[in-house]
């Protein structure tokens, strides 16, 4: 077992008791997205991961099983400020539905849920990690977040509602083409967007991208009226240590 954001034993008072506030309102009713946005805010950015961490009860994760799939990287959590630019920069409002490829303890998603008001679905192929997600879940009032057990390439069903996509660096590769065809051929029925952290993307004609240079952070909008073109030759970078 390792903490997650050491910076829990050091938040200010003032912000865990910020975060313990928060935490009670989410246990009893819906917390309106504005809402939830300013209490972070009001935080320093420092300070924002181990506020969400103790917002959310997730002081400590169990390390990554045999379960995980040879290609796929292990578990580390999203920095909150690029889920913020995330969920800002991709425009994710409360009509659209976020899935969360690798979605590990579910916090991205259900943190992107919570400062957009949007819908989640997280999928996981490691089962510690998904009972955990799911836990999450129940200690959110109102929550609509799904968690689907399994790998995010061969769960299509899992991705055909979904409208923005957030990618922290789960595998790249073979399965990482397979995924970005699986997408392609939802952005023919409907706009999609894709936030990736840390992932470089093969070329795809069909995406482009949105925003400024975001660093670490890169979100692209799919584009209507191209058909799929095969596989790109370009190399994609190799993963960095993952996630959420």
């Amino acid at each position: 077992m390792f903490r997650l954001f050491m910076g829990l034993d050091g938040l200010g008072w003032v912000f865990m008791e910020s975060a313990r506030q928060m935490r009670a309102r989410l246990a009893q009713r819906p917390v309106a997205p504005r809402e939830f946005r300013e209490a972070l805010l009001a935080v320093g950015p420092s300070e924002r991961d181990a506020w969400v961490d103790s917002v959310l009860g997730l002081s400590e994760v169990a390390g990554d099983g045999a379960s995980l799939p040879r290609g796929c990287v292990p578990y580390l959590p999203c920095p909150v400020d690029a889920l913020l630019r995330a969920v800002d920069v991709a425009e994710v409002g409360v009509d659209d539905v976020i899935v969360d490829v690798g979605s590990g303890l579910g916090r991205a998603a259900v943190l992107m849920q919570l400062l957009s008001g949007a819908s989640a679905i997280g999928v996981e192929i490691q089962p510690d990690l998904a009972a955990a997600s799911r836990r999450l879940a129940e200690r959110v009032k109102g929550l609509r977040f799904t968690v689907v057990e399994g790998d995010a390439v061969e769960e299509r069903a899992a991705l055909s509602d979904g409208s923005v996509f957030f990618l922290y660096c789960p595998f790249s590769g073979e399965r990482l083409t397979r995924l970005l065809a699986s997408l392609e051929a939802l952005a023919g029925a409907r706009r999609l967007r894709v936030c990736c952290v840390d992932l470089p993307l093969p070329h795809c004609p069909w995406l482009e991208p949105v925003g400024p240079d975001g660093g670490a952070l890169a979100v692209y909008r799919s584009v209507t009226g191209i058909r799929r073109r095969g596989s790109s030759s370009r190399r994609e970078s190799p993963p960095r240590a993952r996630r959420r």
